[in-house]
């Protein structure tokens, strides 16, 4: 299995983990919506780290994302900042690692 098949796995692992957890929460609670969910996440210094942990690895994400993809001219890069909210980085990192690998990939064949 090439490397980037691998990335491309963990993107969709990351997206079902991810969001199975955040469906249970959004069965269970009596009025759903993301203000409170958000809020939910702040309750305890658990979730505060967990909070903090990702904003910097976000930061972190999105300080390699840009110049790499711009670099590498990697086709719909811009995609991934929303679906890093929208979605979870833990599907947006893995998925770019792919989108990065491919484009290399591609230069290198032509």
């Amino acid at each position: 299995m090439k490397l980037k098949h691998l990335y491309l796995v963990l993107s969709v692992i990351g997206i079902c983990y991810t969001w199975y957890y955040n469906i249970q929460y959004f069965n269970t609670v009596e009025n759903p919506n993301l203000i409170d969910f958000f809020k939910d996440a702040q309750l305890n210094f658990a979730g505060k780290s967990f909070g903090a942990d990702l904003t910097v690895v976000c930061f972190t994400f999105f300080a390699f994302l840009i110049p790499e993809s711009l670099r590498l001219k990697v086709r719909f890069w811009w995609v991934l900042i929303p679906l890093t909210f929208l979605v979870a980085i833990t599907f947006t990192f893995p998925l770019f690692l792919y989108m990065r690998a491919n484009t290399i990939e591609k230069q290198q064949i032509t």
